[in-house]
C-alpha cells in the first residue's frame, strides 16, 4: 500500500508542469501569409517567463505565462505599423510540439500555430 501511495505521489509531481523551457519554433498561416515565431520559454513553477521574436513583429515580452499540467497560456503586446495589440496564446504540449491558438481581440481574428522543440 505505500508503495503505491508513493508512486501515486510522484505521479502527480510529475503531471504537474509540462516542462517547456527552452526554444521551440512555429509557424501559422495568416492571411497576409506564413509568420514565423520564436518562443523562448523559462519555467519556474507554473509560472511562465520569456520572449518571442517574429520577422514581421520583432520582439515580445511574454506576459501573464502559466503551466498547468499539459496547458500553457501567456500574452504578448505586438507593434505593427506603429499600432500596439494584445495576442493572447493558449498551447497544448504534446512532447516536443505545442499546439497554439492565438487570439488577436483587436481585430477579432484567430491564428493557428504549431511550435516545435529547437533546443
Amino acid at each position: 500500500m505505500k508503495w503505491l501511495l508513493c508512486l501515486m505521489a510522484l505521479f502527480a509531481f510529475t503531471v504537474s508542469a509540462a516542462d517547456v523551457s527552452g526554444t521551440w519554433k512555429g509557424t501559422a498561416q495568416t492571411p497576409n501569409g506564413p509568420v514565423e515565431r520564436t518562443f523562448v520559454f523559462k519555467v519556474d513553477g507554473n509560472k511562465l517567463t520569456g520572449e518571442t521574436t517574429s520577422d514581421m513583429f520583432g520582439k515580445s515580452t511574454i506576459e501573464n505565462g502559466k503551466v498547468d499540467g499539459d496547458n500553457i497560456s501567456f500574452s504578448i503586446t505586438v507593434n505593427f505599423q506603429g499600432n500596439e495589440g494584445k495576442v493572447d496564446y493558449k498551447g497544448k504540449v504534446d512532447g516536443d510540439q505545442i499546439k497554439f491558438t492565438a487570439e488577436i481581440a483587436a481585430v477579432g481574428q484567430t491564428v493557428e500555430y504549431i511550435a516545435k522543440r529547437v533546443s
